[in-house]
């Protein structure tokens, strides 16, 4: 199956992009927060980013190209963004993400009764943006998640979950500096209109973002 393009939504002259993949979040004893995007299917082919926003509210993403860095900030808000190469290497249930200065591992712990949920709901359901307008009001049972909305002027976007595993545990460095224990994602981040789950989550989601073409 060829990877899903940029489409124009007919009679609107906007154009629609739809990322398949991974959202991992995870806080540290530092305050520093980082959001993980592992993305096999995109736009702009395979690939991962890293959002992180530090205990002074800078927020700094991490892109491996020009292009994917343009598109993303050009999506949500950041203070710096900086080309670096990203790599992932899953070796379920551990995560291990390189990303410039960066270095994340952690590990996927089994599925709780929302993953169990989630994953029961049919794929081709699970892709659509009717099913993350259906979710948003569940999902705001966890403060600071939302499904849909708008991080920019004429932008649309929608968040589409089929799973969740809670991270058991987690460890991340800066700069060759360790970030401290793993530690709920609190503050909030605030990249765009939603924020991950408090407690450090791998989501298994479809992510489609709606803007002028």
């Amino acid at each position: 199956m060829a990877p899903p393009r940029a489409g124009y939504v007919p009679g609107v002259g906007r154009e629609r992009l739809t990322f398949d993949g991974w959202i991992a979040a995870v806080g540290t004893g530092s305050g520093t927060r980082v959001v993980v995007g592992h993305w096999p299917r995109s736009p702009f082919g395979p690939f991962s980013d890293v959002m992180l926003e530090r205990a002074d509210g800078r927020r700094l993403l991490l892109a491996p190209g020009a292009r994917t860095a343009e598109c993303i900030a050009g999506i949500y808000h950041f203070d710096e963004v900086l080309v670096v190469p990203v790599g992932v290497r899953r070796r379920d249930p551990e995560w291990d993400v390189t990303a410039g200065p960066l270095h994340v591992r952690f590990v996927a712990g089994r599925r709780g009764a929302l993953g169990l949920a989630l994953r029961a709901v049919p794929r081709p359901l699970a892709r659509r943006p009717a099913w993350a307008f259906l979710a948003d009001g569940p999902a705001r049972l966890l403060p600071g998640v939302r499904t849909r909305g708008s991080s920019r002027p004429g932008h649309r976007q929608w968040y589409a979950a089929s799973d969740l595993r809670w991270i058991t545990a987690a460890a991340a460095s800066f700069d060759g500096t360790d970030l401290g224990p793993p530690a709920p994602v609190r503050p909030p981040v605030r990249f765009g209109f939603a924020s991950a789950p408090a407690t450090p989550a791998l989501v298994r989601v479809v992510t489609t973002v709606e803007r002028p073409a």
